[in-house]
This record gives C-alpha cells, structure tokens and sequence, in this order.
C-alpha cells in the first residue's frame, strides 16, 4: 500500500510543477491543437500538448518503476 501513496505524491509533485510552469510562463499552444471561437465562446482542444505531456509522463514512470528491484 506505500507504493500507492508514494505514487500519489509524485503525481502530486508532477501536476504543481506543471501548474507553476503553465502559470509562470502562460499557455502555450502546439501545431495541433485546435482552438474555435465563435463570439463569447471559445474552445480550446489541445490535442498535441496531452500527446507530449502523455509521452513525457510515460517515460517518467517507466524510469520510476524500472528503478525498482
């Protein structure tokens, strides 16, 4: 069951760094993601960002979980 909490906290840790960055340094749009807007709405879709936050997440946890015996 530690492992679950220790899991939990570095989810936790990943999504405050994240969440600082996004705040320090604004959104950032990639070539694909869609945005629509259409009088007082707007849409945001952003497909290539959860693409490269899904790679980078991927790569992190593979490396957590491989590290361990």
């Amino acid at each position: 069951m530690s492992d679950v909490g220790r899991m939990l906290l570095v989810f936790g840790v990943l999504l405050v760094v994240i969440g600082g960055g996004l705040m320090l340094f604004g959104r950032f749009h990639l070539p694909g993601d869609i945005t629509w807007k259409s009088g007082n709405v707007t849409l945001y879709i952003p497909i290539a960002t959860s693409i490269v936050l899904s790679i980078i997440l991927t790569v992190v946890l593979s490396l957590l979980y491989q590290q361990r015996p």
